[in-house]
């Protein structure tokens, strides 16, 4: 049986959507979401929209009836990173986000970890996932135990840990990174050496940029780790002219061969400032999608791999989860405080940067 999300049937979330929302496609709709089209419009097909354009329409009001914000992940498809988002960016833009919040709800278009930092930021606020099952390999791959386990092998050592991990491991941790700013983090903690979990090519590739010594864990994003350098030298043979940018949860033989390497954010930014004529991303798909609609004079070429939890957050669930106020996110309490100040020590960390 299909479900919207982990509670409940598609069939019967469809049937009550349809009974308290008119989603039907008219001349009316298309006007009023011809903006978001012309920015798809190379990325949905044509026979698509009149699917998308109602959900987005009454995603839109209804999101303001309830004094929602949604925020979107650089990974989310483009018909809700330009359709519906209020808030686009990687993970270390949408926390930082989060904590300047007006609207009483949260909508966190990406992944539950993701979800459960807005908690942590904003414990007084109701934040939902449109899909709980959204998960993460790197999440997944680490618990409480196994941090408190690497803090007895190495006592005194700094806990450096990547944000997409739960509120619990977070709980247990000094200071939580993200790719863009792993490597300020490492040389910002004291210490000559330093835990940094899960990921382990970020962990190794961060380990190029600092003096110091780097203890790994052995998780790695599934979406990334499957990257070789034979792929890039495959796709140097077949777009020889195109720049190659990478993500640095790809292996670091990855890295090595690519052009440029960075968060999805620093990705975003170097296409939009080098305005390469040509370009392959090694990451997400929709990141590409969503970065074509907004630089003009870029060729995006395909070398990315599709991340099934990211995929599970769609127009539909988003729209439902307004509706029912499903499925909300919570920590418990004895988690909000540690895990909390782990995330906010990153973000105090930047802001100095900054």
């Amino acid at each position: 049986m299909q479900l919207i999300n982990a509670l409940t049937p598609l069939e019967e979330a469809r049937a009550i959507l349809s009974e308290s929302f008119d989603l039907k496609f008219t001349k009316a709709v298309e006007r009023v979401t011809s903006r978001v089209y012309e920015r798809v419009k190379d990325r949905i097909p044509e026979i698509e929209w009149p699917f998308y354009a109602p959900l987005i329409l009454q995603i839109n009001r209804l999101k303001k009836e309830k004094d929602a914000v949604i925020l979107a992940h650089n990974y989310q498809s483009p018909q809700i990173y330009h359709g519906v988002a209020d808030i686009v960016g990687d993970s270390l833009q949408l926390a930082i986000e989060a904590t300047k919040v007006k609207q009483s709800i949260i909508v966190q278009c990406g992944v539950h970890f993701m979800a459960e930092t807005s908690k942590l930021l904003n414990p007084k606020k109701t934040v939902l996932i449109p899909d709980s099952r959204a998960g993460c390999s790197l999440a997944s791959s680490i618990t409480p135990e196994d941090v408190i386990a690497m803090r007895a092998q190495y006592p005194g050592v700094p806990v450096i840990t990547y944000v997409n991990t739960s509120a619990a491991v977070k709980a247990v941790t000094d200071v939580c990174c993200t790719s863009s700013n792993a490597a300020d983090i490492v040389n910002g903690v004291p210490g000559d050496t330093v835990i940094m979990i899960p990921d382990q090519y970020l962990a190794r590739n961060t380990a190029k940029k600092t003096q110091k010594k780097v203890i790994t864990w052995a998780g790695s994003c599934e979406v990334h780790e499957t990257f070789t350098a034979d792929d890039i030298a495959e796709l140097r043979h077949a777009y020889p002219t195109a720049k190659i940018i990478a993500h640095p949860e790809c292996p670091p033989e990855v890295i090595d061969a690519v052009d440029f390497a960075g968060s999805t954010a620093a990705m975003i930014d170097y296409v939009k400032t080098q305005k390469p004529p040509r370009v392959v991303m090694v990451t997400e798909c929709s990141m590409s999608d969503n970065v074509a609609s907004e630089a003009t004079g870029v060729d995006f070429l395909r070398g990315c791999n599709i991340c099934p939890h990211m995929k599970r957050i769609n127009l539909e669930n988003v729209l439902w989860s307004l509706h029912t106020m499903t499925e909300e996110v919570t920590v418990a309490e004895e988690l909000l405080e540690p895990a909390r100040a782990a995330v906010q020590r990153m973000i105090d960390f930047s802001k100095k940067r900054d």
